[in-house]
């Protein structure tokens, strides 16, 4: 009878303690935020591209990115949110452009063609055009990329393009395929009056 007390009591403080874990401020959960595909692309250039630079992101399957990424989170010494935010770069960067998103009948989003370059490639191409890691196009070289048609850099865009000596593919639509044709056509436009000759 003295031990079923015991239990008993033991129960209740469990459920007490529980009860007050769970309704306190101090103990609430927060959920992480999602990966950001900028914030990652970015961050798999500064750690991880010096080791892993000929690996292509088609390379290992979205679960296989999953369970490597947080393998090197422990190695490269990256918080939660710098592996979700790499996570989200590969995992976005493996789109194949055949299953691409179509989007072309997406809305615009209303940003001018510079926010989209902001939001979505700066990581990659630079706020200067020229590339953050070796094999991204420099958009200011005579000659380079900017030198193709409109349609052409729609339709590189669009559909996710791979740069010759690039370790990576720009997936396609820059990896947001929320962004319209019209948002794309933008920043076409804002890409050769910043950086066309």
């Amino acid at each position: 009878m003295k031990k079923t007390a015991i239990n008993t009591l033991k129960f209740a403080a469990l459920g007490l303690t529980a009860s007050l874990l769970t309704s306190s401020p101090a103990f609430s959960f927060d959920y992480p935020e999602a990966g950001d595909f900028a914030r990652g692309s970015k961050l798999w250039a500064e750690n991880c591209s010096r080791c892993h630079n000929i690996r292509s992101a088609n390379e290992l399957r979205d679960d296989q990115w999953l369970t490597t990424s947080f393998h090197m989170r422990v190695r490269a010494g990256l918080s939660g949110q710098e592996t979700r935010d790499i996570l989200t770069f590969l995992q976005a960067s493996n789109v194949p452009a055949a299953s691409a998103p179509d989007g072309g009948s997406a809305a615009p989003s209303g940003m001018s063609g510079r926010e989209i370059y902001q939001q979505t490639c700066v990581a990659c191409h630079g706020a200067d055009g020229k590339g953050m890691f070796p094999g991204v196009p420099d958009f200011t070289r005579a000659g380079g990329r900017l030198s193709k048609s409109d349609e052409e850099l729609l339709d590189n865009v669009r559909g996710g393009f791979q740069s010759p000596g690039s370790p990576m593919a720009m997936p396609p639509r820059g990896g947001n395929a929320s962004l319209s044709d019209a948002d794309l056509k933008a920043v076409i436009r804002y890409l050769r009056e910043q950086f066309g000759s």
